[in-house]
């Protein structure tokens, strides 16, 4: 596939985990530029070669635009449904349904614009999207931490699963299994979570900063808190606050 030179803007209401997928799907969404091509039978190679012509170059452009890791593109045709007899037509032009994401399975619609009857219909295809990730070397079981010890960098398939990538180690190094993980596992986002810093139940400090000052007091977490994370603490006084976890022993109160 040749990379092309002009890169569209990404959408703004694409958040940075579907960027891509939000991206192939505005790059497609475009009418089609001297598609239509002859298909005087509706024969299904040529069916899917047409697809295919007109998937990949907006596929290299898009793949080309990832931030970070770079992927390469595989478009895997399906067929049609082999009961489908289509009249014969002079012009078939490929175009994307409403709503279509190019990512992991997806299809293809293909309709005729010159013929004595016009049709149309979908192919399916499989968009792989392949690039570097972090492969789990052994197995974790749920709520261990993990180290960059735990997985080893490989080529997989992105689009394979709809849970973002975490190529970023520092997305995932210190993070606890959120279920059992198993060896060869790719980590994905909906894998790990914030590690627990305490219990509910237990003691913490809990802070409040201002210009100039600083007040602690003593309190018991009503959930387990996650760094990061807010949690509830009931505070001597018996009044509830809510509170950012900082580590093991603090929550920090907002102004």
């Amino acid at each position: 596939m040749h990379h092309h030179k002009h890169h569209p803007k990404r959408p703004s209401r694409c958040t940075p985990l579907a960027a891509l997928a939000c991206m192939l799907l505005a790059t497609l969404a475009q009418p089609a530029n001297a598609q239509a091509q002859m298909a005087p039978r509706g024969d299904s190679a040529a069916l899917q070669q047409l697809a295919r012509d007109f998937l990949e170059p907006s596929l290299a452009t898009a793949m080309g635009q990832t931030d970070g890791a770079p992927l390469r593109a595989e478009v895997v045709m399906g067929a049609l449904d082999s009961r489908l007899r289509l009249a014969p037509c002079a012009r078939v032009e490929p175009h994307m349904p409403p709503g279509t994401r190019l990512w992991g399975r997806s299809r293809i619609g293909l309709r005729c614009v010159d013929g004595t009857t016009r049709w149309n219909v979908f192919l399916p295809v499989t968009v792989k999207a392949w690039g570097p990730a972090w492969v789990l070397t052994r197995s974790i079981t749920a709520g261990t931490p993990l180290t960059q010890e735990d997985a080893e960098m490989a080529e997989i398939d992105w689009a394979e699963q709809p849970a973002s990538v975490l190529a970023n180690p520092a997305l995932w190094v210190g993070q606890e299994a959120a279920y059992t993980l198993l060896p060869g596992q790719a980590l994905r986002q909906h894998m790990v979570r914030p590690a627990q810093a305490f219990a509910a139940g237990s003691q913490v400090r809990v802070t409040q900063s201002g210009t100039g000052f600083q007040i602690a007091v003593t309190g018991q977490a009503l959930a387990a808190g996650q760094i990061g994370q807010t949690t509830r603490v009931r505070l001597a006084s018996g009044r509830v606050v809510t509170g950012l976890v900082r580590d093991g022993q603090t929550v920090e109160l907002a102004l």
